[in-house]
């Protein structure tokens, strides 16, 4: 497993080393030892979740608040999504700044997005499965969403030449001058 930082260090692009042959292909999705190794990080992941969307869809962003912020390993086993993790953390150097990559079925890259920031994804394919892994259970009581287009963030989200669907939860979302954020 190959780990390459983004712009914003903490959020970290993960390949897989991938073997194949005229069969198809065999990888490690995930392997504890090796995701130390590549990220120097010890995780506890405790639930693993997928989600299918259909082209267009874009889901986020959301995030835990603390005691059960989320640390979440994201891969696409289907199609592509323009994945983004939105830096959270007040006390950070690049709080309300945003990183993104293309993950898909055919590149096999998982994202790891640390406590304290906020994830979301926009469907490029016509379908695409997302798989991720998070560091604690999901608890509605800690559950926010942060505005997927609050000019303040300014995401460069794809054109797809259609109006993104998005859940009415996600519509509503505050701006980030609004949200609750980490310390």
């Amino acid at each position: 497993m190959r780990a390459m930082a983004l712009e914003i260090p903490e959020v970290i692009l993960l390949e897989p080393v991938v073997h194949g042959d005229a069969r198809g292909y065999f990888f490690e999705a995930y392997n504890r030892r090796a995701f130390l190794a590549a990220t120097g990080l010890e995780v506890d992941f405790v639930q693993d979740n997928e989600s299918r969307s259909r082209r267009g869809v874009l889901r986020g962003l959301h995030y835990q608040l603390p005691p059960h912020a989320q640390g979440k390993l994201v891969r696409c086993t289907e199609g592509a999504v323009f994945d983004v993790a939105v830096d959270l953390r007040r006390s950070s150097p690049t709080f309300g700044r945003w990183v993104a990559t293309e993950l898909s079925d055919e590149n096999k890259r998982q994202l790891w997005i640390p406590p304290g920031f906020a994830h979301g994804f926009l469907t490029l394919s016509e379908h695409a499965r997302l798989l991720y892994k998070t560091t604690d259970y999901y608890a509605p009581q800690c559950d926010r969403s942060l505005r997927y287009d609050d000019p303040t963030l300014a995401i460069a989200w794809p054109d797809l030449g259609i109006e993104p669907i998005v859940s009415d939860k996600d519509r509503a979302a505050p701006f980030l001058a609004d949200a609750e954020c980490f310390s």
